[in-house]
């Protein structure tokens, strides 16, 4: 995880999973808090092509601070509180 280089654009991602239904429009399948959102909607947000956004979301995910998840054809992404928390604390211990 430590050589996955910081980006302001994850960090952004990080951020409005937070509270995705005040950062992203509903969707036509999956709830925005239980299954998160999809590659799509991100694109659409920080105005790049839906592949660069999949590329952001699949770091962040096979890091474990996003859990993926398969709705019919699409994959839904939302935070993994606990192990962004789990993260923080090894930081904040100084690891």
């Amino acid at each position: 995880m430590l050589r996955t280089p910081v980006s302001e654009r994850r960090l952004d991602i990080l951020e409005w999973l937070k509270e995705p239904a005040r950062h992203f429009p509903p969707q036509r399948h999956g709830d925005l808090v239980e299954d998160g959102v999809t590659a799509d909607v991100v694109a659409a947000k920080l105005g790049v092509c839906r592949q660069a956004a999949g590329t952001h979301l699949a770091l962040l995910a096979g890091v474990g601070l996003l859990r993926a998840k398969r709705i019919r054809r699409r994959t839904y992404y939302r935070r993994d509180e606990m192990r962004i928390a789990e993260v923080a604390r090894m930081f904040e211990k100084g690891w």
